[in-house]
């Protein structure tokens, strides 16, 4: 069972999180009067956001040494809510309007990328709690963007494994403890993490169709599938 440090940290997650939930709950809602969207998407979007924020505060109380949660995990949780935005659409009907939606939700979550690790480092909070929190918050959106890629028609299944090739690492972790030793910052992982966001968003634009969507869908697949090919050989030519 996670437990949140005491106050006033604790006051400041508990309050951001609630806030969070007010937020996406109403965000859901106007999406739904903009979108033809079930009765269940604000429920969806609200259980991922609360799921995110449950899995991340398990990590707060060891990695995060300051007494306040901070203006920079402030942005990554307003991240959480924007991808969980993404994500909730996922088994939402595939029609253009849908797909622009996600595509205006992902673009606003991809400008505010860097601006918290930014807000960190100027005000000397940067903790591993916070890196780790903004990049559980990319993954997740790598997979949903793929996830919806595929269900909208714009590439084949294959696509999905964008988003699982991050997840299907971790979980070789558990077989192979090599893996999980901890890999030096990289100026290329975080670029093709980029990259890797920025393609999958343009493929979701209505405009983009096949054979174009596909190929983009491709070039990104092959860039992340690189940047962990790099990755498992360091860790392993260290073992």
């Amino acid at each position: 069972m996670w437990r949140v440090p005491d106050s006033p940290l604790r006051a400041s997650v508990m309050t951001s999180t609630l806030v969070g939930l007010v937020a996406i709950v109403a965000l859901a809602d106007l999406a739904r009067a903009a979108l033809p969207l079930g009765d269940r998407y604000p429920l969806k979007a609200a259980g991922l956001f609360a799921l995110i924020s449950g899995l991340s505060i398990g990590f707060l109380q060891q990695h995060h040494p300051f007494s306040r949660f901070g203006a920079a995990n402030q942005i990554t949780t307003l991240r959480a809510i924007l991808v969980a935005l993404v994500a909730g659409l996922v088994g939402e009907p595939a029609i253009p309007a849908v797909a622009a939606g996600a595509v205006a939700a992902s673009v606003v979550a991809t400008l505010l990328d860097g601006v918290d690790g930014w807000l960190a480092r100027r005000n000397g909070i940067a903790s591993s709690f916070g890196a780790r929190f903004d990049m559980e918050i990319d993954a997740l959106l790598i997979l949903a963007l793929s996830v919806l890629a595929w269900r909208h028609d714009k590439a084949g299944m294959w696509v999905i494994a964008s988003g699982l090739l991050r997840y299907a690492f971790v979980g070789l972790g558990t077989i192979a403890p090599w893996l999980r030793a901890p890999l030096p910052a990289s100026r290329r992982r975080q670029t093709i993490c980029v990259i890797q966001i920025v393609l999958l968003t343009l493929v979701m634009l209505p405009a983009i169709e096949t054979p174009i969507s596909s190929a983009l869908a491709a070039a990104a697949l092959a860039a992340l599938s690189y940047s962990f090919f790099i990755d498992t050989v360091w860790l392993w030519r260290r073992a």
